[in-house]
C-alpha cells in the first residue's frame, strides 16, 4: 500500500468533486477527453454517490450518476456489478484504477483516475492527524467571519434536528402520544449523560397514566419509580422509609402488573453525590407530583421564565438527609441546580417545542424554541471550554449547542471535509 493510499479515503474524493478542485483538462483511463459539465447532487442514501451529473466524454454528453471509490476493485468488492441500481453510473472516479468495471449487462463503465494536488494532500493530512483533538486549532484565525457564523447556525439546526429525530422515534413507540413521549424523554434527561438509558427504560416500564393516578401522593410515585429502578429489592439493614416503600411497591406492582426492566445498569462511580441517580429519580418523582399535563403547559409558555417555574419543587424530606438508601448524611436541600435545569430545558423542552411546531406547521413555536436557546446562558463543560479558548463565540446556549455538535459530529470523527471550516482551510493558499 502506497503512502497516498494510506492517507486518503472516499471523503477526499467527495471534497474534490463537490468543491470542483479537479483539473479542467482530464482523460478517462481509456485516454478519452473528459469534461465535467455539472457535478450533480450528493446522495446521502443508498445507491450511487452522486445523482444527476452531466459529463462529456470525447464528443458524447452523458447524464446520470457518479460513484466514488479508492480503488476500481472496490466496485467488485461492494458487488455493484450485480446491483441494477448502479447501472445508471456514467463515471467511476477513483484514486487507483486497478481493474475495469462493468454494469450488470456487462457494459463497460468509464473511469477517471484522479490526481490529488500535493498542497491539497498535505493540508488534508494535517487535518487528519490523530494526535490532536483539534488539528485546525492554530489556523482558525484565517477563517472568514461569514463562514464561521453561517456554519455555527447550521450546526445548531443540525443538532436540533438530531434531537427531533430521537423524539420522533419515541413518538412512534407511543402512538404519537405527545404527553407520554415528553414524559419518557424528560425522564431520560433526568439521568443526564451517565444514566440516561436506564432512566428511559424505567419511564417506559411505568406509563405516565399510572403515575397520574397517584400524582397527589409523592410517596406512591417514589415507590413506583424506585421499584421499577430495581432499588427496592431486599437488602439489609433497612430503615423505615425503605420498608414502607417496599410494601407500597409490592402492592402497586401487583395491581398494575409491573415488571422492572432486566437490563438496567446504574452508574454511581465518579459522580458527585448530588448527581447520584437516586437523587435524580427523587427529583423526577417530585416533578411528576407537582405537575400534570406538563407538555400541554409548555405549549402555552411564551416566555423562558414561564418554563423555569415548572422546576420550582424539592424532594421529599427523606432525601434532604440521604444520597443513598439506608445511609444518612448531613441535611441539604436537593433542589435541581440552575445548571441542571438549563440542561433539561436544552435537551427536552426546546427540541420538543421545536418538533411540535415543525410537525404542526407552526413556525411561531419553532421561533420560540430557538429564542429560548438564545436566552439561555452558555453551557459549561470541557468541550465548550476548549472552543472558548480558541475564541469561538460561546455567549448563549445556542452557541454552545453548535459547538458541541461541531466537536462530536465532525472533529471527533475527523469529518473535516464535511465541515465548512475544514473546507475553507483546504482552499486557502
Amino acid at each position: 500500500m502506497t503512502t497516498l493510499e494510506r492517507d486518503i479515503n472516499e471523503d477526499l474524493l467527495h471534497y474534490i468533486w463537490f468543491q470542483k478542485q479537479f483539473p479542467l483538462e482530464a482523460h478517462t483511463t481509456d485516454g478519452e477527453r473528459l469534461e465535467i459539465i455539472d457535478i450533480g447532487q450528493p446522495n446521502s442514501n443508498a445507491g450511487p454517490d452522486v445523482f444527476n451529473a452531466k459529463i462529456k466524454i470525447s464528443d458524447q454528453i452523458w447524464c446520470g450518476n457518479v460513484e466514488f471509490h479508492r480503488h476500481s476493485s472496490d466496485w467488485l468488492k461492494h458487488k455493484h456489478h450485480n446491483d441494477k441500481s448502479y447501472n445508471s453510473v456514467i463515471l467511476h472516479v477513483v484514486f487507483s484504477a486497478d481493474c475495469s468495471i462493468f454494469r450488470t449487462n456487462n457494459e463497460s463503465i468509464p473511469q477517471w483516475e484522479i490526481t490529488v494536488p500535493n498542497d491539497l494532500l498535505e493540508k488534508y493530512r494535517t487535518l487528519q492527524l490523530p494526535k490532536s483533538s483539534l488539528p485546525c486549532a492554530n489556523k482558525l484565525a484565517s477563517i472568514s467571519e461569514i463562514t464561521f457564523y453561517n456554519w455555527l447556525n447550521r450546526l445548531l439546526v443540525e443538532r436540533l434536528e438530531q434531537k427531533v429525530s430521537a423524539i420522533t422515534t419515541i413518538l412512534n413507540q407511543t402512538a404519537n402520544n405527545w404527553e407520554e413521549a415528553f414524559y419518557i424523554t424528560l425522564c431520560r434527561n433526568f439521568g443526564f449523560s451517565t444514566n440516561a438509558d436506564a432512566f428511559e427504560q424505567v419511564a417506559k416500564s411505568v406509563p405516565l397514566a399510572i403515575l397520574g393516578k397517584h400524582k397527589d401522593q409523592l410517596f406512591q410515585i417514589e415507590s413506583l419509580l424506585f421499584g421499577q429502578a430495581g432499588w427496592l429489592e431486599d437488602t439489609e439493614p433497612q430503615d423505615d422509609y425503605v420498608k414502607k416503600l417496599q410494601k407500597e411497591y409490592q402492592f402497586l406492582s401487583k395491581k398494575y402488573a409491573l415488571q422492572p426492566p432486566t437490563t438496567l445498569q446504574w452508574k454511581f462511580l465518579r459522580l458527585r453525590p448530588a448527581n447520584f441517580p437516586t437523587i435524580r429519580m427523587a427529583q423526577f418523582a417530585a416533578l411528576i407530583h407537582h405537575s400534570s399535563r406538563l407538555f400541554s403547559k409548555v405549549l402555552e409558555c411564551t416566555q423562558y421564565n414561564d418554563v423555569l417555574s415548572f422546576f420550582d419543587f424539592t424532594t421529599s424530606d427523606y432525601w434532604t438527609t440521604h444520597y443513598l438508601f439506608n445511609k444518612e448524611s448531613s441535611k441539604t436541600d436537593k433542589k435541581l441546580s440552575a445548571a441542571s435545569i438549563r440542561i433539561i430545558i436544552i435537551n427536552t423542552i426546546v427540541p420538543f417545542l421545536f418538533n411540535y411546531g415543525k410537525t404542526h406547521d407552526n413556525s411561531k413555536l419553532q421561533e420560540i424554541a430557538l429564542s429560548w436557546l438564545e436566552q439561555l446562558p452558555p453551557e459549561n463543560n470541557h468541550i465548550v471550554s476548549t472552543f472558548k479558548s480558541l475564541h469561538f463565540p460561546a455567549d448563549t446556549a445556542a452557541d454552545t449547542q453548535a459547538i458541541i455538535q461541531l466537536k462530536q459530529a465532525y472533529c471527533d470523527t475527523r469529518k473535516c471535509l464535511q465541515c465548512a471550516i475544514g473546507c475553507q482551510l483546504l482552499k486557502s493558499k
